[in-house]
């Protein structure tokens, strides 16, 4: 498809499942504030079409390539997202240029809400030979139309100048993530990967409101809409686990094939970030004015995994895995980690012929294992962790490196006050 048919697909759908207002997400009723953990994307988005849906979540994100950088100080060249809510699309692609972040923006929203996530491809400016085409695909989510699924064989890719605003309704609480779908295996590893995850419409309950036995309270929070509070938190963190294959990126940024059968990655993450960068609670700067001298730094790596916590709060970890290479595990010893959702949905048996819901599936564990496309829904008393700094990092022993630099890698620091 040419870049105008693709605008008149959008809008013909958009137009047909009902338009939406150009406001910001947090003004909706029970929508909540971002916390120091979340990165999410809002603001005014002028892409965002028509002005009646009052249940709108508008999203603008552009894709393209850019610069990242290693906890050993090394520069990775990457394609990514980046947010532009409330750029003025007359400036967008003098704003975007090598602007992608990694991980991409984190994108949250509410049960019941219909998010409208525009795409706009600002094109490659350190590989002007590519004319690839991005898609986002809501990874995991079971009620997208085709057209909106991002998999190319169903659907079909933004190319390089164009926009396209995708549509979701919001059926389902869950930890879910994003990514771009066309030619998945490269533009995964070059960095196309971000968090996704949906509140559960159960936190806005009335006050006072019983669920089994249990009494709901206005500022409660669950992971999903349980019915008996058994899901409560008090802070959540969103881990993406990820790694990079340097000669890969090495390869892209050279104009050279991508060695896919070799692919080995030196480089694991969390949250885009290799230990200590992990506890950084900062953004980390990009170098790409080393290869744009015309094009300032800015902060490309957003998103901390410093985990912290008052004694005694439950603390809930969103771990999610787009991995192109490995199955990662982690583990932190000596804490309770519940485990009550995988795949973003609970972990509950079926229901009962009489309606009675089915029995609670949670189990107790130390360790998580997750491979790409997977994601579980992690619960951490602290009730009876004694206060201090603990540690959680991989099993995996050579991944706790930054590739040639020991003790970095997949790990960070959990903190209880």
């Amino acid at each position: 498809m040419n870049g105008m048919r693709e605008l008149g697909w959008a809008a013909l759908l958009a137009a047909s499942l009902m338009a939406a207002p150009a406001a910001r997400a947090d003004n909706l009723p029970g929508s909540r504030p971002p916390d120091p953990y979340r990165s999410r994307t809002e603001g005014i988005d002028i892409q965002c079409p028509g002005a009646t849906d009052p249940k709108a979540v508008c999203v603008s994100i552009a894709c393209g390539d850019g610069f990242v950088k290693m906890a050993d100080g090394s520069d990775q060249y990457i394609f990514g997202f980046q947010d532009v809510a409330g750029i003025d699309p007359t400036v967008m692609w003098s704003y975007g240029r090598l602007g992608a972040e990694f991980p991409a923006p984190t994108i949250w929203a509410k049960e019941g809400q219909h998010l409208y996530l525009t795409l706009t491809n600002l094109g490659m400016i350190m590989r002007p030979d590519l004319f690839d085409p991005h898609t986002i695909h809501f990874h995991g989510f079971p009620n997208a139309a085709s057209i909106f699924d991002g998999e190319p064989m169903a659907s079909f890719g933004v190319t390089q100048n164009n926009s396209v605003t995708y549509f979701y309704d919001l059926q389902e609480p869950g930890t879910f993530m994003y990514h771009c779908h066309q030619e998945a295996s490269e533009h995964m590893q070059m960095g196309m990967l971000g968090q996704l995850y949906i509140l559960a419409a159960q936190d806005d309950l009335p006050d006072g409101t019983l669920l089994g036995t249990f009494t709901h309270h206005t500022g409660y929070k669950y992971v999903y809409d349980d019915g008996d509070g058994s899901t409560k938190y008090d802070v959540e963190v969103p881990l993406q686990m990820s790694s990079f294959d340097p000669h890969f990126h090495a390869a892209d940024l050279g104009i050279q094939p991508p060695p896919f059968a070799t692919m080995v990655d030196v480089y694991p993450m969390l949250n885009g970030r290799g230990y200590p960068d992990t506890v950084n609670p900062g953004g980390i700067m990009n170098n790409r004015n080393a290869y744009r001298s015309d094009i300032p730094n800015k902060v490309a790596q957003k998103i901390p995994a410093l985990i912290t916590c008052t004694q005694g709060q439950k603390v809930l970890l969103r771990i999610s895995s787009l991995s192109t290479t490995e199955f990662n595990t982690l583990t932190a010893p000596g804490f309770p980690m519940l485990v009550v959702g995988t795949g973003a949905h609970l972990l509950r048996g079926p229901d009962k012929p009489d309606g009675t819901p089915g029995k609670n599936l949670y189990y107790l564990t130390q360790t998580i294992t997750l491979g790409g496309g997977e994601s579980t829904d992690v619960i951490v008393d602290t009730t009876n962790v004694p206060r201090g700094t603990y540690f959680l990092y991989t099993s995996n022993l050579n991944e706790l490196s930054n590739d040639n630099e020991d003790y970095g890698g997949m790990m960070t620091e959990f903190v209880v006050n």
